[in-house]
């Protein structure tokens, strides 16, 4: 792929399941693909304005919007052949970057107190979000005839097993700074 904007994979990914408007794309963003892809508004109506003119998508207003005029966006058949395009790259650039290690990895700069804190508050949020990926997998469990929650799931069921390597880490993290 020339350009590496995955912004646009993921905006034509979700088009490639209906037509969605931009507060739409955001939303699904902001729910279970927040577990391993991060978008901003700032991001996204930049990509859909630059996708429109390179043809991989077109917007059309809502006949029926009420007070607030709504514009939905459409992947294109160029759209499609990109996003397949796309998922048969061989190369995957799988980066993390965790704040929280970060601290940690200069935490001699500070005190043991802050760096459990700081492991505290990472743990806290991982509990969460796992508790949520688990209702996830439960919901997609019940429905295993479509063909697109097979591959929902497979994201789901590595964020269950992360979070939870995730957890037993801390554990053992907390451990060691308690006891020096």
């Amino acid at each position: 792929m020339a350009k590496d904007r995955k912004i646009d994979m993921v905006i034509l990914g979700l088009l490639s399941h209906e037509d969605m408007t931009g507060y739409d794309i955001k939303k699904h963003i902001d729910g279970a693909i927040n577990f391993f892809w991060k978008g901003s508004f700032g991001s996204i109506y930049p990509a859909l304005s630059a996708m429109e003119n390179e043809g991989q998508i077109s917007k059309y207003k809502a006949e029926d919007s009420g007070a607030r005029e709504k514009i939905f966006y459409h992947i294109t058949d160029n759209g499609t052949d990109s996003l397949k395009a796309w998922l048969n790259e061989e190369q995957a650039v799988n980066d993390m970057k965790y704040e929280t290690l970060l601290k940690l990895y200069f935490g001699g700069a500070g005190d043991r107190q802050m760096s459990l804190h700081n492991i505290e508050i990472f743990e806290s949020k991982i509990r969460s979000d796992l508790e949520l990926l688990k209702m996830y997998k439960g919901n997609l469990e019940k429905d295993t005839s479509n063909e697109d929650h097979m591959y929902f799931l497979l994201t789901v069921m590595f964020g269950i097993e992360t979070y939870e390597a995730y957890l037993k880490w801390c554990g053992k993290a907390k451990k060691m700074l308690k006891n020096g």
